[in-house]
């Protein structure tokens, strides 16, 4: 593999084009590093103090009468953002919707059930648990397949 870099005064931003004879994946986990390098950790608040949260660390992000907020090992830190602003922030971190107020962490995933109902019920492997709903079991079951989970 090549690479080069060409820093002129005249680029606005940064800019990384791959050329290649065909995707791989190499190509892929290069990629995922990239885009993980551009975002940061969220900001959170719990009990007036500020919080670093990284997003490896968080099993879900939900909404809750009107407010955003992070579940990490069983505690709920508020996030002073929206929640569709978390998910674009967080979607190279392989997290994904689970429900109109839900967003997972599909790396934290230790185990789930299907729920009589169409539900699928996500246990975390620091104790959490969430439902999918119907409507998004099937873009969860794929990412998941998809390797989206666990590694």
């Amino acid at each position: 593999m090549k690479v080069k870099i060409d820093l002129d005064e005249n680029h606005h931003e940064t800019t990384i084009t791959i050329h290649a004879k065909e995707w791989s994946k190499e190509l892929e986990l290069l990629v995922e590093k990239l885009k993980e390098q551009t975002t940061g950790k969220l900001i959170g608040t719990e009990n007036d103090k500020s919080i670093l949260l990284h997003p490896n660390e968080i099993d879900f992000i939900y909404a809750q009468e009107r407010k955003v907020f992070a579940a990490v090992n069983k505690r709920s830190i508020e996030i002073n953002m929206k929640l569709y602003e978390v998910e674009e922030l967080l979607e190279t971190y392989h997290f994904t919707r689970f429900s109109k107020s839900v967003i997972g962490n599909l790396q934290q995933i230790d185990s789930f059930e299907l729920s009589f109902n169409g539900n699928l019920c996500v246990f975390f492997r620091s104790g959490n648990k969430e439902y999918v709903s119907r409507k998004y079991v099937m873009n969860v079951k794929e990412k998941l397949i998809l390797g989206g989970g666990s590694k």
